[in-house]
């Protein structure tokens, strides 16, 4: 039977939004949270420049998730971070990029309500805005598109459908994330449903970490463009860079 009395006595867990690399897309709250935490227990796209923020008495567990690779099973890292939490200590649960988009956290949520514990939400940059930002580009624009699709190249059963009819019009700005191995399905489906072959796709690699890559490519070049491609990879369709040349020089000025 579960036990649904509120444990008051315990210090809620935080989960928090490291952003996707960079220390300059790290909020203050998050940073604070890091300082003052007991256990940290992170996912494999939290990067190493935002773990090294985690002061060296904190106690550091890496469990997370890769599309289509080695992850750890959801149900561990939730027995984890309810065991952690129950011993008292302050534990911050940090996710990559934002917490609440693609990181599961409905799933670690409930797992912390059947315990009886609470938990907080401090929200992260996510990389579709600093991915857009990087290219010198809104992600929506007066007379262009009212609205931006932000979705997953793959799901639990496998590639992820989509609105892809809706996607296909002129001037809709989508961002894909976790699209780099459903690439060339999602450039079929596109096609399929009317997109232009032409359609600018800028595909971002490493977002906002040392290594960054800004590769500009179209629907027709997308399979090709990200097929030798190792790190994370953001997929922004129907953007091109404003001006990629200068991306990298203005993200190590923000770190400087």
């Amino acid at each position: 039977m579960i036990d649904l009395t509120i444990k008051e006595e315990l210090p809620p867990v935080t989960f928090a939004g490291a952003g996707p690399g960079a220390t300059a897309h790290l909020t203050l709250g998050v940073f604070h949270a890091l300082q003052e935490a007991n256990v940290v227990i992170h996912d494999r796209l939290v990067s190493a420049e935002v773990l090294a923020l985690v002061p060296a008495h904190v106690l550091s567990i890496e469990m997370g998730k890769e599309g289509f690779g080695p992850s750890s099973a959801q149900q561990d890292i939730n027995d984890t971070l309810v065991a952690q939490a129950l011993t008292g200590k302050r534990v911050v649960r940090l996710k990559g990029g934002d917490c609440s988009i693609f990181g599961r956290l409905d799933e670690e949520i409930e797992a912390l309500q059947a315990a009886g514990l609470r938990f907080t939400i401090l929200p992260g940059l996510t990389s579709a805005s600093v991915a857009a930002a990087n290219i010198g580009q809104s992600l929506t624009k007066r007379g262009r598109n009212r609205a931006v699709r932000i979705i997953t190249g793959h799901d639990m059963q496998g590639f992820a459908d989509q609105d892809w009819r809706g996607m296909a019009q002129k001037d809709e700005i989508t961002a894909i994330y976790m699209g780099k191995k459903s690439a060339r399905f999602i450039q079929g489906r596109l096609m399929m449903h009317g997109a232009d072959a032409k359609t600018a796709v800028t595909v971002v690699e490493n977002v906002s970490r040392h290594n960054q890559r800004v590769i500009p490519a179209t629907l027709a070049t997308l399979p090709d463009t990200v097929a030798t491609l190792d790190g994370p990879v953001i997929l922004l369709y129907g953007l091109a860079p404003r001006h990629a040349r200068n991306t990298l020089t203005q993200l190590k000025g923000a770190r400087a």
